[in-house]
């Protein structure tokens, strides 16, 4: 299916899948939750552009998915997302090479906590603050054009329910996860104004867990029950799912994929 920036996807193609034809980036693929949205997207008929700092886990997840689906496009590229230059050359490459740039998916994570509000390292805030607000302020600014130029971008951030009832032992990771909700919904407000009165080219979207769970956790922690957590294949579903529906939708809202407080 061959396609040009600026024009809309048409879902279903050759092999009739929802995103047939889409190229979606992934940020942060190589963990489980990585692994499970490469393979999705994939199964979906996405041409998926993955990138993550770990070679070998990006290409345990990229080989996964490409062999799970015969014929799937899925590259994986060690990425520096803590440089700004190097995220914007990962889109630029991205959209010359395929003619375009649908989606990118923020799954780049990471916690840290402590026993108490007064045990606090704010050691774990610089680490925090790398991980989840940096990386996401650099895929967007590299993203934004290439998504609104798709016509029907989505851009997707996983946040952490923590974001919205901080805990006392939790106050670095929920202000990190608070601050990138903020950046995003300010992404979003973007796309709506480039909308013009209209529908907005792009949408950019909060999806709040919990936390994550995946079979592997399971077996480690056979007694766990994991109440209110989301497993990543479900995760995977609902990024996909994020091109169901039309970009006004979903632009500037956050979707919970567990309990709201």
């Amino acid at each position: 299916m061959s396609t040009t920036p600026g024009t809309p996807r048409t879902p279903g193609g050759a092999t009739g899948g929802p995103l047939e034809g889409a190229v979606v980036a992934v940020a942060g693929a190589g963990g489980p939750a990585g692994h499970a949205t490469l393979l999705r997207l994939a199964e979906a008929g996405a041409t998926v552009v993955a990138a993550d700092a770990d070679a070998e886990r990006l290409a345990q997840g990229v080989d996964r998915a490409r062999y799970a689906h015969g014929g799937a496009t899925v590259t994986g590229d060690t990425v520096d997302l803590l440089s700004l230059d190097a995220a914007r050359q990962w889109a630029a490459k991205t959209e010359e090479e395929y003619g375009r740039v649908d989606g990118l998916v923020h799954l780049v994570g990471g916690w840290r906590g402590s026993a108490s509000f007064a045990e606090t390292d704010l050691a774990d805030w610089d680490a925090l603050h790398d991980l989840l607000i940096r990386t996401v302020q650099h895929t967007s600014l590299a993203f934004e054009a290439p998504l609104a130029r798709s016509g029907n971008g989505r851009f997707a951030l996983v946040s952490a329910a923590g974001a919205s009832r901080p805990t006392a032992g939790n106050a670095a990771y929920a202000a990190a996860k608070a601050a990138a909700e903020a950046w995003t919904l300010a992404l979003a407000d973007s796309f709506r104004k480039a909308g013009r009165g209209g529908p907005p080219p792009a949408a950019a979207t909060v999806l709040v867990v919990k936390a994550l769970v995946h079979d592997a956790l399971r077996a480690e922690r056979p007694g766990a029950a994991f109440s209110g957590f989301t497993d990543v294949t479900d995760l995977a579903s609902a990024i996909t799912g994020l091109w169901d529906k039309p970009a006004s939708d979903v632009n500037g809202t956050r979707q919970w994929l567990t309990p709201q407080p």
